[in-house]
């Protein structure tokens, strides 16, 4: 029996996305786990943004089997972490239609950071009065701001990425990614003491 190789990319030596996808377009689970296990903090932010107070883990967990089972509807081509994003982020709004719930926003694990040096108590107590301040502006925008806005600088996708996991066209995205940063602008201000 002859294997198929699957395409690497030259500079991390990993298995490309598009290999991965027509393996698991044919049936290959293993090849779906590597995906699975290469998108789960992005599908896990994801669900946070779009479903804060909602069970993480089964939000995350019914977006995957659900692109498990629509892999036939994947467009061969197409970048893969957009049209999962789509997915998750439906299956988090599905969950807040039944739910019919809204709790706050967790985003602090979503835009925790990593450092190079210890920060000072006084850079601690800043970024984590600033964060605050940016917890609670997020929180006081509709779920399509903080989506949109959590997609371009949480998630860092592209616009075309975010015009796909959308599926507008990329002009859209730009005015809603504008108009969204207006109103977290007008929020966060609005927080300031004045």
């Amino acid at each position: 029996m002859h294997e198929r190789r699957l395409a690497r990319d030259p500079v991390t030596d990993e298995v490309d996305d598009a290999s991965l996808v027509e393996r698991a377009r044919e049936g290959d689970a293993a090849a779906f786990g590597v995906l699975v296990d290469r998108y789960a903090a992005v599908a896990t932010r994801v669900a946070q943004v779009v479903a804060p107070g909602a069970d993480l883990e089964d939000t995350v967990q019914e977006g995957f089997v659900k692109a498990w089972r629509s892999l036939a509807t994947f467009r061969p081509g197409a970048p893969f972490r957009p049209w999962l994003c789509r997915i998750v982020s439906n299956e988090a709004k599905n969950r807040i239609r039944s739910a019919q719930r809204r709790d706050a926003l967790a985003l602090r694990e979503a835009s925790a950071g990593v450092r190079d040096a210890p920060p000072s108590p006084e850079t601690l107590a800043i970024d984590r009065d600033e964060a605050e301040a940016l917890v609670l502006a997020m929180n006081g925008l509709r779920t399509d701001d903080r989506l949109i806005i959590a997609y371009r600088w949480l998630l860092e996708l592209s616009e075309a990425e975010i015009a796909e996991a959308l599926d507008v066209p990329v002009g859209t995205v730009k005015s809603r990614l504008s108009r969204s940063m207006t109103r977290l602008r007008t929020r966060l201000l609005e927080g300031e003491p004045r």
